[in-house]
């Protein structure tokens, strides 16, 4: 039990998780660029521009589920169309997100209007920050793959879908699992089940 507990204790907080993730992702969008703002994504019913704004919408409020705060997620604003300082409002909002679930006591209780586990939805935010990002970086010819530190985000998120992906799927969240060859890596296995097939390609530009 104490070996339990030594493993629980020095984990990574979901702060420090999406810590690792919003600094790959910031660096995605601050080179989103302006003309592929309509372009198709893996995610089909998102173009650039949706997901951006859809991503962005994340962002604020998962930062109000760390403070046991009300969420509304009933439209999404036009973020990008607030202004051409999208992508450095987008790296702020990142910023105070992660700020918000390093706080004490972030990641422990229940948050949310479905009263679920703080951890559970600290890494809804997560995985959000990790897919949706491969979604956009995959859409404008971006390279994009956790490693190194960041594969502690895969070590998490792997768990966390196997929890959500019952419910996701049935809300169309999730599609269903993509078959991915033998040898395929953590992030295609973690995509792939998802609903997402980790080999697209975004269309030939024409």
């Amino acid at each position: 039990m104490d070996e339990i507990e030594d493993i629980r204790e020095n984990a990574p907080r979901i702060g420090d998780l999406l810590g690792m993730a919003a600094e790959r992702a910031v660096p995605v969008v601050a080179a989103l660029p302006d003309d592929r703002l309509t372009a198709v994504t893996p995610c089909a019913e998102y173009d650039v521009k949706a997901l951006v704004n859809h991503l962005f919408h994340v962002v604020v409020e998962f930062r109000k589920l760390a403070g046991k705060q009300n969420s509304d997620f009933t439209v999404s604003p036009d973020y990008v169309g607030e202004g051409p300082d999208w992508r450095e409002r987008f790296a702020e909002a990142a910023r105070k997100l992660v700020a918000a679930w390093s706080a004490p006591g972030a990641d422990e209780g229940t948050t949310g209007a479905m009263n679920m586990p703080a951890v559970t939805v600290g890494s809804m935010a997560l995985l959000d920050m990790t897919v949706h990002i491969w979604d956009l970086a995959r859409a404008t010819g971006q390279a994009y793959e956790p490693e190194g530190e960041a594969l502690a985000v895969l070590d998490q998120l792997a768990g966390a879908v196997a929890e959500l992906a019952p419910t996701a799927r049935a809300m169309g969240m999730f599609g269903e699992p993509v078959a991915v060859p033998e040898g395929a890596s953590a992030f295609e296995r973690l995509l792939a089940e998802t609903g997402r097939d980790p080999r697209w390609e975004a269309p030939a530009a024409g």
